[in-house]
């Protein structure tokens, strides 16, 4: 890898910028002053440094944020907030990426990352992910409603959706499980049992779990067990 992308990559300005920082003698790899920036390195086995601080290289960034309602799960938007507006900037440096879309009423798990691999094994329709919710209903559901989630409801499109696990948390209040990720799609579900959504939260995605400790609008980075844990799905 050259040594200026190695350094734009890890949030240290342009190319243009890196270039000034050798230019000043603030790089060294190996603990040799370097001045150009087209020279390769392993990111691997090279030790790259800024002003004598070592610079650890990350390929691969994993975010877990508990999403707010009102912000779309998108990158950017000319009109309304995104997701990407609750990370810092420090944390975009390599251009991490909602997993899937909440809706932008919808609060909870969301899983941001640059691993386009990951991703797409979690998204993949053919992977089965369990996504499970939990929904505040503007009626109580029936054994009727949970048996038809069970054998998949029929959309007012006519898509019948795959089977889902729908059960009773309280009174009016469900945790509902998804192996799909349709357009509105739990809302859809319950509308077509005559009922509908009040309140929806996501608590995980495959194996990983909404960490109670996040509040609304914060996030931490995955853990390497929880990365790994997402990864042998």
């Amino acid at each position: 890898m050259r040594l200026d992308k190695f350094l734009a990559n890890m949030g240290y300005g342009s190319r243009k910028d890196v270039k000034t920082l050798l230019k000043k003698k603030r790089i060294t790899v190996n603990d040799q002053m370097i001045r150009k920036a087209d020279i390769q390195i392993d990111p691997d086995k090279d030790q790259v440094k800024c002003d004598d601080k070592v610079i650890q290289y990350q390929e691969y960034i994993y975010l877990m944020l508990h999403k707010p309602a009102g912000y779309l799960s998108a990158t950017e938007d000319q009109r309304q907030k995104t997701v990407l507006d609750l990370i810092k900037k420090q944390d975009k440096v390599l251009s991490p990426f909602p997993v899937g879309r909440l809706d932008k009423d919808t609060e909870g798990l969301l899983l941001l990352t640059n691993d386009g691999q990951l991703a797409h094994e979690l998204l993949s329709p053919k992977k089965h992910v369990d996504k499970t919710y939990i929904a505040r209903l503007a009626k109580t559901i029936t054994d009727n409603d949970i048996k038809q989630f069970a054998e998949g409801v029929m959309l007012e499109d006519g898509y019948v959706t795959k089977p889902a696990r729908l059960k009773a948390v309280e009174d009016k209040m469900v945790e509902i499980t998804i192996t799909e990720g349709k357009f509105h799609q739990i809302k859809r579900m319950f509308e077509a049992v005559d009922n509908s959504v009040l309140y929806l939260k996501r608590l995980s995605m495959g194996s990983l779990q909404l960490d109670e400790k996040l509040n609304l609008g914060e996030y931490r980075e995955l853990t390497t067990e929880e990365v790994d844990q997402l990864s042998s799905k």
